[in-house]
C-alpha cells in the first residue's frame, strides 16, 4: 500500500488538508480592525464575526474523502473517482475562500497566509495520484489480457 507512489501522493494531500483545521487562512485589515481568519470563521479580539461551520464540514468532508481514498488501493477505479470528486470539492473550498473574505468586508485589506494554498498543492498530487492509479489500472489489464 504504502509502497506505491501515489499511495505518498494521497498522505501528503491528507496531510496538507489536515494543517487546514490549525492554521490561519488569512488576515483582514477592514474598518480599522484586524480579523483573523481560520477554519473556525473570521475572529476578533476572540469573538467570532462570522461562522465557519461551512468551511470546516468541507474540509473535514474532504479529508474523509482522502482517507478513504487511501485505504482503496485495492479498488483503484474507486479510488480515482474519490479523488476526483475531492478536487471538485476543493476547488469549491477556494469559492468558500474567496466568499467569507471579499464578501464579508467591502474594501478590506486582506493579507493571504501560507494554508491558503494547501489545497492547490493537494490538488496537484491528487492529480499526480490519479495518473499513477490509472497506470497501474493499465498494467494490471494488460497483464490479464496475456493471460
Amino acid at each position: 500500500m504504502i509502497q506505491r507512489i501515489q499511495s505518498l501522493y494521497i498522505l501528503l494531500s491528507i496531510m496538507l488538508i489536515a494543517f487546514l483545521f490549525t492554521l490561519p487562512f488569512a488576515e483582514i485589515a477592514a474598518n480599522g480592525k484586524l480579523y483573523l481568519f481560520n477554519i473556525k470563521g473570521i475572529i476578533n479580539n476572540g469573538e467570532i464575526v462570522h461562522d465557519g461551520v461551512p468551511i470546516t464540514i468541507f474540509t473535514g468532508i474532504i479529508l474523509l474523502l482522502h482517507v478513504a481514498a487511501f485505504f482503496m488501493y485495492k479498488k483503484r477505479i474507486r479510488q480515482m473517482r474519490i479523488l476526483v470528486f475531492a478536487i471538485l470539492l476543493m476547488l469549491g473550498l477556494f469559492g468558500m475562500f474567496y466568499f467569507f473574505t471579499y464578501y464579508s468586508f467591502r474594501g478590506a485589506d486582506v493579507s493571504f497566509k501560507m494554508a491558503v494554498v494547501f489545497p492547490l498543492i493537494a490538488i496537484i498530487l491528487d492529480y499526480l495520484a490519479i495518473r499513477n492509479i490509472g497506470k497501474d489500472e493499465a498494467l494490471v489489464r494488460s497483464i490479464d489480457r496475456i493471460r
